[in-house]
Order: C-alpha cells, then structure tokens, then sequence
C-alpha cells in the first residue's frame, strides 16, 4: 500500500520544535492537503516525506517500510517546488525528462510520456524554449510535467501556485484533480490558501503551531471544527467567536441571555465552569429588524461591499463583541438598531480553557451525515 504513516514524529532545530508529537496516516491514492499559516511546520512535514529533512524523533512509513534513513530517491517520491526549481540552461524538454533519463529510461517510453504530458498540460510548441522564456504559469506547468512524468507512487507539491494569479491558480488547480485522477498516486500537497485546501483535499490535515489540530475530509473541517483555531482558519469571513456563560440551560452573551434548545442543553452542560465561546459562520447569522425569541440585540457599525453580497458588522449590545453577517439584499446601514438570531443547527459551542469543541447533538451529527463522501 502507497500509504504514509507518521507515529510520534517530532522535528526540531535545536530548541526549537517545528513539528510536534505528529500522529498521522495518509491512505494509498488519497489527495491530502497540508494546510496551515506560515511557521506552521507543513512543508517541514512535506519534507519529511520526501527524504529532504531527517526526524529528530518517532517513525516514518511510507509503504509499510521505515524510512527514517531511506535516502530520499529510494523513496519512489515526484516533488514539485513553489519556485519551480527548473534547471535554467536547459530546454522545457529536458527539465521534464531529465529524471528519465537519468535513471536510464528506454527512450521509446521517455517519448511516449513526453508526449502525454505535454498535451495534458498543454506545453506543445513549447519544448524548445528555456525558462526564462516562460511566463510564470508555464513555468508551474513545466515543474508539473516534470512531476508527473515520473509516475511516482507519492506526488509532493509545496505550495505550487503560490506565484500564479487568480485565473492560473483556478485552472491549475482543476489540472491538478485532473491529474490524479489519471494516476491516483498519494498525493500530499502544502498550502495556506483554504480555497485550494477545500477545491483540491479528500481530506485536510489543518496545522498550528508544530501541531495537527484536526484532519477530517474538508465539508467536516467546515462545518464541524474541532477546536477554535480552526473555527477562524477556514472560511471567509472567518466564523464569528464569542465570550459566552452558561448556566442551567441559559446562554449569556454579555448583558443578554438566550435559552438553548434541550438538544444543545446536553453538549453545554459538558463544560462544568460555564465559560463558553459560541460560534456561528457569518452566513449562518440572521438579522432582525423586529424582536423574536431567542435574539439578542445589536447595533450596525460598519458595511462591507463585496460585489455580489454585503458584510454588516454588528456590535452585540451589553458586550465588547462584534459579529460579522453575510447579507445578499435588504441591507441595514451603519447606526441602525438590528437583532440577531442563529439557526440552533449552525451553532457550535467550544471550551474557553482549551479551545475545544463540546461537540455536536446526534440530530445535528446525523443531519450532517448523510452527505456521502468520496473513498
């Protein structure tokens, strides 16, 4: 099996600890996405993988064998560099077949993966040229090619199109998908940008700090996330977290109280102190203009235009927080009085000691569920 293990890993520079006490397995032909703000420790973990960093601590599988001290071409591993790491004197034909050749391919098969992978990243006519003769998207094609010319069991990718616009970005990443999908090799490709983490991953190992804070496939990180760190990581606007007490079935957010549901009365009764952060993605938030159970008032400070939908940013009166909502038309302005109110199936609840989630009730966890996701 082309899968990947990570038991206890821990890489450190001195006293410094980048990645800390990892646990992880990567299944055979998955597209794992490593996502996480810079410092991290993703592409440390990247790198890992590839045989490029030694493991100050704990054991690394990859295929059912340890590798802890498998150099780094035994590995069976294509890695592709956010700075391309093309070789400058060579043409766009040689980068790619370089490995190749160097590993003393027949060259009737050399040319027949030539071939392919120039058409499927559309690089024909191109062969000739140098790097310097490319733009930046074809010169992320290039490093692809190369990649994948090589048909290894485990495809690394280092925040690849980082250097693209918006336009190439949307597109290679389609590519990229494409691109597996032909192969299935174990994919493991590291970003911080969340929109690739969530269009691209089966599944998204979401890291902070040196450590894996939740990996689950990206519908869950979205709508089930494990602790508050990951609340504010994925989505934008980021989900709205707020100071909140708990007492005998009542939530009090600053000076006003809302009496919660039976159902999530049995997920907040978990937390013995009753410091609570309450949760609730800014498209999930439901502004009033008139009183109705289970509000809280507020007072519009800011608009945000955001082409085709508004941020309406609402102070909570009685309290120092500030939530963000999402409006597509009927949009209050700045001053007025408004209320607030949240659908009891988008809200999450969190420990305010550790961070982490109290978890769902079965209605919701169930509700959620049905959706199938992809082996």
């Amino acid at each position: 099996m082309k899968n990947i293990v990570f038991e206890h890993v821990v890489k450190a520079y001195g006293k410094n600890v980048i990645v800390k006490d990892l646990n992880m397995e990567i299944k055979e032909g998955e597209r794992l996405i490593l996502l996480g703000p810079s410092g991290c420790g993703k592409s440390t973990t990247l790198r890992m993988i590839a045989g490029l960093e030694e493991l100050t601590e704990g054991n690394l599988y990859m295929d059912g064998r340890l590798v802890n001290h498998v150099a780094c071409g035994n590995r069976d591993v294509s890695m592709v560099f956010q700075n391309y790491a093309l070789f400058p004197h060579m043409t766009v034909r040689n980068n790619i077949i370089y490995g190749l050749k160097a590993h003393k391919m027949n060259p009737e098969e050399i040319e027949k993966r030539l071939s392919e992978v120039l058409g499927m990243l559309e690089l024909k006519g191109l062969e000739e040229r140098k790097p310097k003769d490319l733009s930046g998207g074809q010169r992320q094609r290039v490093a692809l090619a190369r990649a994948v010319v090589k048909r290894a069991g485990y495809f690394l990718l280092d925040e690849p199109l980082s250097n693209l616009d918006a336009q190439l970005r949307l597109r290679a990443r389609k590519e990229l998908v494409n691109i597996h999908s032909m192969y299935r090799p174990t994919m493991v490709y590291v970003t911080h940008d969340q929109i690739e983490a969530m269009t691209v991953g089966e599944r998204i190992a979401l890291m902070h700090e040196g450590k894996m804070e939740m990996l689950d496939t990206p519908s869950n990180v979205y709508s089930r996330p494990a602790t508050v760190f990951c609340a504010r990581f994925i989505g934008s606007p980021s989900m709205n977290i707020v100071e909140a007490n708990y007492n005998s079935g009542v939530m009090s957010i600053g000076k006003q109280s809302v009496r919660l549901p039976e159902m999530w009365c049995r997920i907040a009764d978990k937390n013995v102190s009753g410091r609570l952060y309450a949760g609730v993605r800014p498209e999930h938030v439901i502004l009033l203009r008139e009183k109705e159970e289970y509000a809280i008032e507020g007072t519009v400070r800011y608009v945000e235009d955001y082409g085709n939908r508004y941020g309406v940013y609402v102070h909570v009166e009685g309290d120092r927080n500030e939530l963000i909502a999402i409006r597509d038309s009927d949009i209050p302005q700045p001053g007025e009085k408004i209320y607030i109110k949240v659908a009891f199936d988008k809200l999450h609840l969190f420990d305010r000691e550790s961070e982490e989630s109290l978890g769902y009730p079965d209605e919701i966890k169930k509700e959620r569920e049905e959706y199938v996701y992809p082996d």
